[in-house]
């Protein structure tokens, strides 16, 4: 299928359709009171249903705000919420004047308890634990009341410090156990011994943590949590993205970036690399090393370097990236505590994670297709070269070239991305017609469509999905289902995002900023409707053949959220189911007595229950003899599920010619992680029954195709 530029052009046209009040600025000197003034003008004007900015709002968003803040209720006195409660029921007014006092009034109080924390944990973790003592802890935060004085502040710090380190007492003890089991003479160290360890473990832990994290935030970080917390009360898909986390938010859409290849993390006031990215420069140099540090950075045309030690690692790696070509030269402290200089030219890095694969399949000596996606990707910025839908077609075309009888999409855990890309990708097999539509508040419905007729794969499809395939995925899913084009199998139903966002730059409504980057907006501006009128919006795509899996009965969807849209449904768009022989009602009875009688799924389902039995637990134990004892209850009851990762189907698979041509040139580890990727592969019953399934639909092809032709 050719690329269809007029989905695209719709989609631009669309956008400013929905943003058509962008024509007002603002201009304050107070950049807080300025974003406050355009996101809350944005939300009222641009948002598909704009609620009321009430008491009622106001409330909710107090005892959201306050849940953010403080989740586990470690900071916050009672005192602290009684102080609050005035604001409960006027954040809506001040929030109409622009007034910010509500935020700073908690910011300051937070930044307060959090120093007064930073002292009671260093008392609690001085003290030795007692795990004689018979005592539980309540998890159930939302249950548990704020603390009435410092006493009891210290016991709730003692109980939470006391559960932390409970597992590293457990381990040490275990390892030496276990030491004096190969060794009789081996000396354990003593019960005191072994406390004290696990005590200064976690203390190393908590310090890091409020050293690396806590303390690294700044005042507009707290800001932040205060803006998205007024933004989620319109639905949970609407959010704000501060300057740093678009520009992480265009990365993760276009699955690359521009630096040194390494993804980086702060401990103990190092900048240390954690992950170097195959391909990447840092890779290639092959002198750098996970757990190297990075001291210093200098640009090529800077006499001296900056010292990054101790720095915010957001503002460390805006000396550490930069555009393609350019050099920089870190000065690294190794873990043999050389230090030396290294000079790397920066490059485009693709994640190749983000992008599709494909692997033949063999079974009974023929030959079927998979296609991975873990995303619907597009590069906004070059829609034709980088494209979720271009290199599917691709992958289809290699894999046509080696004889597949069948192809199998898998979407599970995708999450969706962009609407262009499913849009066109859909178009791939099918001739042509209505893909999704799309409706905006107050506005007639858009139907977007695929007008190219010609079609890359006309064979048997199956549609692997799960509770995490959501947005795009789910226009994919529904799309195929509606046209009678593909078997869904997977979960009860898929996440239920039927809503679409556009992301606003809110410095195009200011006028003559000098405040800085105020970030941007994810706002959902539209909903999308299958072709058959119905929305996905929280009930989701319903499989043809549902499975259970380890997401069956926990709750990960949309109708799991707060202030989720309500589902609805619009007139049926016109179209033609797919004109073909393939009998999907038996194939789908087939498929569904198959998994009514597969032990293995069984038994998923039984450890899916399980899990969720656990997750339900909020009451643990402080006693280590009860805590230890629960452990290996625990791990006797895990141990029958092991066999779930001993499964092993009859397929074989294996990577396309043109991939394995790459293999020999390849300097990105590719042939191992495909390798890895098959093996997976061989282990997954859902795959396994997506074969079955696509055998079925080639026999049922034949079979009613003689059929046809002899009446």
């Amino acid at each position: 299928m050719k690329k269809n530029y007029k989905i695209l052009l719709l989609l631009l046209l669309l956008a400013f359709a929905s943003c058509s009040f962008t024509t007002k600025t603002f201009a304050d000197p107070d950049k807080d009171k300025l974003l406050i003034q355009v996101i809350t003008y944005v939300l009222q004007q641009g948002h598909f249903d704009p609620i009321v900015m009430d008491d009622a709002f106001s409330a909710d968003l107090y005892k959201n705000y306050i849940e953010n803040l403080d989740p586990v209720k470690r900071y916050f006195y009672q005192s602290d919420i009684d102080d609050f409660k005035k604001f409960e029921t006027n954040i809506d007014d001040q929030l109409k004047v622009y007034d910010i006092t509500f935020f700073n009034v908690t910011y300051e109080r937070m930044l307060k308890r959090i120093e007064e924390a930073k002292a009671i944990y260093k008392e609690v973790l001085s003290e030795p634990f007692d795990y004689t003592k018979d005592e539980s802890f309540n998890t159930d935060y939302d249950h548990v009341a704020y603390v009435k004085n410092k006493k009891e502040m210290k016991d709730r710090w003692r109980q939470q410090l006391k559960f932390s380190t409970l597992s590293n007492y457990d381990d040490i003890y275990t390892q030496e156990n276990n030491a004096r089991e190969k060794d009789a003479s081996y000396i354990m160290k003593s019960e005191q011994e072994i406390e004290k360890e696990a005590r200064e473990s976690t203390l190393k832990s908590i310090d890091v943590y409020f050293n690396d994290n806590i303390d690294d935030l700044q005042r507009e970080d707290w800001f932040s949590v205060y803006v998205n917390t007024i933004v989620e009360e319109f639905d949970p898909h609407t959010y704000y993205l501060a300057p740093r986390n678009k520009e992480a938010f265009d990365q993760d859409m276009s699955g690359k970036l521009e630096g040194i290849g390494a993804r980086l993390q702060k401990r103990n006031d190092y900048i240390k690399i954690v992950e170097l990215i195959s391909g990447g420069p840092a890779w290639r140099s092959n002198e750098l090393e996970v757990e190297d540090a990075i001291l210093k950075v200098k640009q090529e045309k800077e006499e001296f370097p900056v010292n990054i030690v101790g720095m915010r690692i957001n503002d460390a790696i805006k000396y550490i990236k930069g555009p393609k070509g350019t050099k920089v030269t870190l000065t690294i402290k190794k873990v043999d505590g050389t230090i030396k200089d290294i000079t790397l030219i920066r490059d485009v890095i693709q994640i190749n994670e983000t992008y599709a694969k494909a692997s033949l399949v063999e079974k009974d000596q023929v030959k079927f297709g998979i296609i991975d996606l873990p995303k619907f990707y597009l590069d906004f910025n070059n829609y034709k070269k980088l494209n979720a839908a271009v290199d599917v077609k691709m992958e289809i075309e290699h894999l046509k070239s080696e004889g597949i009888q069948g192809l199998v999409l898998d979407l599970r855990n995708n999450g969706g991305g962009s609407l262009p890309a499913v849009v066109d990708m859909a178009g791939l097999f099918i001739e042509n017609g209505p893909i999704v539509q799309v409706r905006s508040t107050g506005e007639p419905k858009q139907i977007l469509e695929d007008k190219d007729k010609s079609i890359t794969w006309d064979g048997p499809l199956v549609i692997l999905v799960n509770e995490l395939s959501a947005s795009a995925s789910e226009i994919m899913s529904a799309a195929m289902q509606d046209y009678k084009r593909a078997i869904i199998i997977g979960s009860k139903q898929t996440y239920g995002k039927g809503t679409v966002q556009n992301v606003l730059d809110l410095n195009n409504w200011v006028r003559n900023n000098t405040s800085g980057d105020l970030g941007a907006l994810a706002l959902t501006t539209q909903k999308y409707y299958r072709i058959n009128g119905g929305s996905v919006q929280l009930e989701g795509v319903k499989s043809d053949v549902v499975v259970p899996d380890r997401f069956s009965y926990i709750e990960v969807g949309e109708k799991d959220k707060a202030n989720a849209l309500p589902w609805d449904e619009i007139d049926s768009a016109k179209y033609l189911t797919w004109s073909n022989y393939f009998d999907f009602e038996k194939t789908i009875q087939n498929s569904n007595e198959r998994m009514r009688n597969n032990p293995q799924l069984k038994l998923i389902d039984e450890n899916a229950k399980w899990v969720k039995s656990k997750i339900d637990e909020k009451t643990v134990t402080l006693n280590y003899k009860k805590y230890k004892a629960q452990m290996t209850l625990n791990e006797d009851e895990a141990k029958r599920f092991d066999v779930i990762n001993d499964y092993k189907t009859n397929l074989t698979f294996d990577s396309p010619k043109y991939e394995k041509e790459l293999f020999a040139k390849d300097t990105t580890d590719l042939q191992e992680k495909r390798n890895r990727w098959h093996v997976n592969l061989s282990r997954d019953v859902y795959v396994e029954e997506a074969i079955n399934v696509l055998q079925d639909l080639k026999t049922s092809y034949n079979i009613k195709k003689v059929a046809t032709v002899k009446n």
